[in-house]
């Protein structure tokens, strides 16, 4: 049996105070003097965020209960090294949201308990853990803390703390952990280094929740609250404005009108400026709902619109536009440009049908866009805002299903409007299709055999 030398390198308070820099807790202050006791919670600015009346602060050894001590160990001539030891100082009710701890913690381990003397002679109990040497101390101490904040969106903003988090969550059987990792982990692109990752830790873990992460990758067949009274308002003002302009553009494809042709061209002119207002004020409600992060519905709306899309394709196709209203076209993709750029970042979690439909939907926009190119001045913005929704549009397909992409990439095979060379983006999509594809000769699963 391989023997441990107990010699502790890094001291558990130098990794806590390390942690704590990059994720602060909040501090907690008591307050008193009316018949209820309140604990306010603050900013790093001070500012007061909300009112809890819950008085439990990740690592706080005034009132804990319960005293993790995570091992870690490093292999030396055969010999296990006791590299680092961790104290962090919890709380049994917070613990057992995850159901490890809830076993742990349950009376039928009671007898072989190890306990220590806390405040007031209260007894705190022992639980020893050993850190493998796949992962890090900080990754155990960053779900911990997630245990207490519950700050899912705020924490998980890339792949890499995405990853680490997943294999403690799931080895802590901490569920709603498992589910924020893999659902941002399934909405998000990747890089080549982080795909082979993903392959590799989520593979491993063998959970139920990444079926649908796993689909994109090989063939198979298988929010933070927000205040309700924005949300409310923003949402309302969204719809009324997408109806504005979905019915101007309808106006103008398909007057509603009998009489001269003067007269049916007046109306069109007046549709189509009326489209162009409301177009402006629909971006400006975009942009402050992606401020906010109460887009989500938006993104969901903007999904549906196929017969938006499809009276658009009338608009750009013929040329009254460019002298009547040659800012639409730009107004329009802009507000697609911002959605879809929030879901391929990750800043809002889309469903891959959602994520699906925005490309098959929006992708002939663009395209026709790009075709019939304005005449004016601002015609240099617009085809900057063409190129860079063709690398959303082909970001958001990387992260579909293979059977999907394969449908949606012939479609972008325009983007090449120059040499092979000077459309890495458009190659970088494919030669990703192709690698993913080779892995397995089997059919991809789409957004809808897997029921989304």
């Amino acid at each position: 049996m391989q023997s441990a030398k107990k010699k502790q390198r890094v001291s558990s308070s130098s990794r806590l105070a390390a942690l704590a820099e990059r994720f602060p807790s909040p501090a907690i202050e008591h307050r008193s003097g009316s018949s209820r006791v309140e604990f306010v919670e603050y900013d790093i600015d001070g500012k007061s965020k909300r009112v809890s009346n819950n008085p439990l602060i990740f690592n706080d050894p005034a009132i804990a209960d319960v005293v993790l001590f995570l091992h870690a160990y490093t292999t030396d001539a055969n010999e296990l090294e006791l590299d680092a030891s961790t104290e962090v100082f919890l709380h049994a009710r917070v613990l057992e949201q995850c159901k490890y701890f809830a076993t742990v913690l349950s009376e039928r381990w009671q007898e072989s308990r190890q306990y220590s003397e806390g405040p007031n002679h209260e007894k705190r109990i022992h639980i020893n853990m050993t850190v493998p040497g796949s992962r890090v101390v900080a990754s155990y101490l960053l779900v911990l803390q997630l245990l207490y904040g519950k700050d899912f969106q705020g924490v998980i903003t890339d792949v890499s703390t995405a990853l680490s988090c997943l294999p403690v969550a799931a080895e802590w059987l901490y569920d709603e952990c498992i589910t924020a990792c893999v659902q941002y982990l399934e909405a998000v692109p990747w890089t080549e280094d982080e795909e082979k990752r993903v392959l590799e830790v989520v593979t491993s873990l063998q959970l139920r929740e990444s079926a649908q992460l796993l689909a994109r990758i090989t063939p198979i067949n298988t929010r933070a609250v927000h205040d309700m009274l924005v949300k409310l308002v923003l949402d309302g003002a969204f719809a009324s404005s997408l109806k504005s302009v979905k019915d101007s553009v309808e106006e103008y494809s398909s007057p509603n009108v009998r009489g001269r042709h003067d007269e049916i061209e007046a109306l069109q002119r007046v549709s189509l400026h009326t489209a162009s207002l409301n177009s402006k004020h629909l971006l400006w409600l975009v942009e402050r709902m992606i401020e906010l992060r109460v887009a989500d519905n938006a993104v969901t709306e903007w999904s549906e619109q196929v017969l938006f899309t499809a009276n658009l394709l009338r608009v750009f196709n013929d040329d009254a536009w460019r002298t009547i209203a040659p800012s639409l076209p730009a107004l329009v993709l802009r507000c697609t440009f911002k959605l879809v750029s929030a879901v391929a970042a990750g800043s809002m979690i889309a469903s891959c049908q959602v994520r699906k439909k925005l490309v098959e939907y929006w992708l002939p926009v663009l395209l026709v866009s790009r075709d019939t190119p304005s005449p004016t001045a601002s015609s240099l913005k617009l085809q900057a805002l063409h190129q860079e929704l063709e690398d959303v549009f082909l970001r958001i397909i990387s992260t579909l299903p293979l059977g999907d992409a394969q449908l949606l990439l012939p479609q972008c095979l325009s983007f090449a409007t120059r040499s092979v060379e000077d459309c890495p983006h458009l190659m970088g999509a494919f030669n990703l299709w192709f690698r993913r594809a080779s892995r397995d000769e089997g059919n991809g699963a789409g957004c809808e055999e897997e029921g989304l």
